[in-house]
């Protein structure tokens, strides 16, 4: 059972690392004088659309999401609305908290939006595919022994990896080195990205070596 979860969630994030990658190679090939650096806003949306749909096609076909007790169409239209009003509420509080941080208010106001959106694609897009629009599962599953299952550790590992990298990604920035990447916001972008990747890689590594001693609760 543990191992069987295991291999698939190491098998979902494989296929959600390399749709970063992808979505870094794809604009590289289409787009003329393209780079990361140069064309940011363009990879960052490449990589903020490449992750979201993949993380909703795959906890969709492996069967992650929480079950409904109700299938009719307008409550399947309600639960939606409110998955998009809770990722637009995560994008302005991800915004808010990063101005609160430092960053400009008005300048580069679309860069930091969109640093948010990043982050909230990394972040909560995946609580609403794992948990769906469900604030108190959120909290039950970031407060301390929540976890009840190991796909609640690896949402917990990649949230803390993702918000983390971005912190991390910031302190470069200050520093009087000239470099493309010191522009606001690409080292948080990138920290965020890098973070995220190695929340994927760490969780099921972590989750495998430490399953003797992981107790899940029953739901």
């Amino acid at each position: 059972m543990w191992d069987t979860e295991i291999r698939g969630m190491a098998s979902a994030h494989a296929i959600i690392a390399s749709s970063i990658f992808m979505a870094t190679i794809m604009p590289a090939i289409l787009l003329e004088k393209f780079s990361v650096y140069g064309s940011h806003l363009v990879w960052l949306y490449s990589v903020a659309g490449s992750v979201a749909v993949v993380n909703i096609a795959v906890f969709w076909l492996l069967g992650i999401s929480p079950p409904t007790k109700r299938h009719t169409l307008s409550h399947k239209v309600t639960k939606l609305v409110r998955s998009c009003l809770y990722f637009l509420l995560s994008c302005l509080f991800f915004h808010t908290v990063v101005v609160l941080y430092g960053a400009p208010l008005l300048e580069s106001a679309l860069e930091t939006f969109s640093l948010a959106v990043l982050l909230s694609t990394m972040t909560t897009l995946r609580c609403l595919c794992m948990l769906g629009p469900n604030v108190q599962a959120w909290i039950r599953v970031f407060s301390r022994d929540g976890a009840m299952s190991v796909w609640d550790t690896s949402l917990q590992i990649t949230t803390g990896c993702s918000v983390l990298g971005a912190w991390l990604g910031a302190f470069p920035i200050p520093l009087d080195w000239d470099r493309p990447w010191q522009v606001w916001p690409v080292s948080c972008t990138l920290g965020s990205t890098v973070g995220f990747l190695t929340g994927l890689l760490v969780a099921p590594v972590w989750i495998h070596w430490h399953r003797k001693q992981l107790i899940y609760k029953s739901k």
